[in-house]
């Protein structure tokens, strides 16, 4: 029985492409309120593992539980679920034929049910909280990327999610626009909302995550703090990795 307090669960879950075994026997879990920050090299099963959480990858074997309800088979909760987790891409995966303000309110109308009152209202409040008020009215294509990513943030959180989930949110930005997108999530992060990122900013890590999973080959290699996974690892894998990616 999981703790009232966890909101992921990841059981033993396996997912195979072909002959790439993308994850090997995943466990782990997110309590409520903690940030989980997943880094290893490409290819080695971080964002397979997010989109298992979020069904948008279903599974081989194991179960993938969020706040009480499994996910993995029960097609009919699918719908539910997914807006109880946002999801942010690291392309923005805007409509880019919609405005700031349509691409927010479009899923609160659709799935949410609400108003269209209640969605804009709601809309310019996110707005205001990731910095941007003043482009409610611009399209996609007018926005640079980190603006265009903190839309995207808004969206997510326009569902009011129980968690969020960023698959290197930063890594098709410029490095001037990494900060901006950094900090609405350092914010969200010191709210209390319980997060699972992929990323490879350390500074981010170090300052928001609870916790570090290293994996490498579909597997969990190594998980801590990160004091202890960035300071003191336990497995020659990880510091070989890390040797490469802190400086």
């Amino acid at each position: 029985m999981d703790d009232a307090n966890t909101v992921i669960t990841v059981n033993d879950v396996c997912k195979r492409f072909g002959s790439l075994q993308a994850l090997d026997h995943v466990s782990t879990t997110v309590k409520r309120g903690e940030v989980l920050m997943i880094i290893g090299p490409s290819g080695s099963g971080k964002s397979t593992l997010l989109r298992c959480i979020n069904h948008l990858e279903v599974p081989d074997s194991g179960t993938v539980t969020i706040d009480g309800t499994e996910v993995n088979e029960r097609r009919g909760n699918i719908n539910r679920v997914r807006a109880d987790v946002g999801m942010v891409f690291q392309r923005f995966e805007l409509f880019p034929h919609l405005t700031v303000l349509d691409n927010i309110c479009l899923a609160q109308q659709q799935v949410r049910r609400r108003p269209r009152t209640e969605a804009e209202e709601h809309a310019h409040s996110l707005l205001e909280k990731v910095g941007i008020p003043e482009k409610r009215l611009s399209y996609p294509t007018q926005l640079s990327g980190g603006q265009q990513q903190r839309v995207a943030i808004a969206r997510a959180l326009a569902m009011q999610p129980k968690v969020m989930l960023f698959d290197e949110p930063t890594s098709a930005l410029d490095p001037e626009m990494i900060k901006e997108v950094l900090d609405v999530m350092l914010d969200l992060a010191h709210e209390g909302m319980t997060m699972v990122v992929v990323s490879h900013e350390m500074g981010f890590a170090r300052n928001a995550a609870n916790r570090v999973m290293f994996m490498d080959y579909g597997k969990v290699v190594e998980e801590g703090v990160p004091e202890q996974v960035f300071s003191h690892p336990q497995h020659d894998r990880t510091k070989l990795f890390l040797s490469r990616i802190l400086h």
